[in-house]
């Protein structure tokens, strides 16, 4: 009796990964992947999340700098008593740079390798598929055309990354949601 009542809810919890899976994704609705699996962090101060089991991804973001060109005037014109201009201004061109945003690295949580495997990346591309952002072929790859896939799936919601994030996985249903200890 146990083991049909196990087998159900397995079936159950099968049944709406893969609905979450399938799902058209909603642009209105883009739910941010930044809690709690996305911690930031500067430099190379490692992460004080770090927790034994969990597998973390890193990615920078280079600084964004911003180029300010403008004309400084060094001479005024010189005009006669009539105001005709007997010289012209002389305008120098002054270029700096700006800061705009600071390089920053991201720390996220990932699927660790061992669950990176055949069967969650076709499902990963199916998922992605069934979102209009992956054309390529359904090959359980991670290649370049599936890398720029989970950018435009992540980018959105908060992680401009072509790694697959753990927060990320769960939102398409590839991976179960931990329920917190003591609960079933």
């Amino acid at each position: 009796m146990a083991s049909s009542m196990t087998f159900s809810k397995t079936l159950t919890i099968l049944g709406v990964l893969a609905l979450g899976a399938c799902m058209q994704g909603n642009a209105e609705a883009v739910t941010r992947l930044d809690v709690p699996e996305l911690t930031h962090a500067v430099a190379d101060v490692p992460n004080p999340q770090f927790i034994e089991g969990q597998c973390w991804g890193r990615d920078t973001s280079p600084a964004l700098i911003e180029t300010i060109t403008e004309q400084v005037i060094v001479q005024k014109e010189k005009t006669d008593d009539s105001g005709v201009v007997i010289s012209p201004a002389i305008y120098r061109t002054k270029t700096h740079q700006r800061i705009v945003r600071e390089r920053a690295e991201v720390w996220f949580r990932t699927p660790c390798d061992q669950e990176l495997n055949f069967e969650l990346i076709s499902s990963l591309q199916r998922a992605l598929r069934a979102r209009k952002l992956y054309s390529g072929p359904i090959d359980g790859v991670l290649d370049e055309e599936t890398d720029a896939a989970i950018r435009k799936f992540q980018t959105p919601r908060g992680l401009d990354s072509k790694v697959l994030s753990l927060a990320a996985a769960r939102q398409l249903g590839l991976i179960a949601i931990e329920r917190p200890k003591g609960r079933s």
